[in-house]
């Protein structure tokens, strides 16, 4: 999927502009002349980042950010500004931007930062899939498995397991393996890995393998 790179900006100029930048490197520039505009078309159905100017008519750049971030919607956010000063700045950061980026600025440093925030996009996006067909298999276990799941990602042994359960070591390890398989998991240790990441365990407390 041809990776998207939405261009929101009042200046028609600035906006052709980039978006001309970004076509010659393969890139598909979506301009838009407003932040409301740019919001109502939004969607996240594939790799993209947006060129965001800090200072518009209507929603300025820091608003469309929050708004994106109310909407869930996981987009890289680089902001390019003609008036930057430190306070927007750190507060642009603080609140998630890839990036910050002074007008007027030079073409390559521009394709470079979009370059960086795609592929954090790209390697978010992938690392979301990861964790769904993680999830799918947590939630396709057994109440038994389950029982067992839990404890043995917590670093409880076979022994206390059965007697936690009042069930024979034996069966624990039964189903110790089936936990294993089923979770497609080649360590106790990407097992627990599996359990933190899905929000089963906390990190916190856990004995140590």
């Amino acid at each position: 999927m041809q990776a998207k790179v939405y261009v929101v900006d009042d200046d028609q100029g600035m906006r052709d502009s980039t978006v001309w930048l970004l076509e010659s490197v393969g890139l598909q520039g979506v301009p838009f002349a407003s932040g409301q505009a740019f919001l109502d078309a939004c969607v996240d159905d594939g790799p993209a980042c947006v060129l965001l100017d800090v200072r518009m008519p209507g929603l300025g750049g820091m608003a469309v950010q929050q708004a994106l971030r109310e909407r869930g919607l996981q987009i890289p956010v680089i902001f390019v500004s003609g008036h930057a000063d430190v306070p927007i700045v750190v507060r642009a950061f603080k609140a998630g931007a890839s990036d910050f980026i002074e007008k007027p600025y030079s073409d390559q440093l521009l394709l470079d930062s979009v370059q960086a925030a795609l592929e954090r996009a790209g390697q978010a996006r992938q690392d979301d899939l990861v964790l769904a067909a993680v999830q799918a298999r947590l939630d396709a276990l057994t109440p038994r498995e389950r029982d067992v799941f839990v404890p043995l990602a917590q670093g409880l042994s076979n022994r206390e397991i059965a007697e936690r359960l009042g069930i024979s070591v034996k069966t624990v390890d039964l189903y110790r393996g089936r936990v294993m398989k089923r979770l497609q998991a080649a360590s106790l240790a990407e097992l627990v890995g599996m359990a933190i990441a899905c929000g089963a365990v906390e990190a916190l407390g856990l004995r140590a393998l």
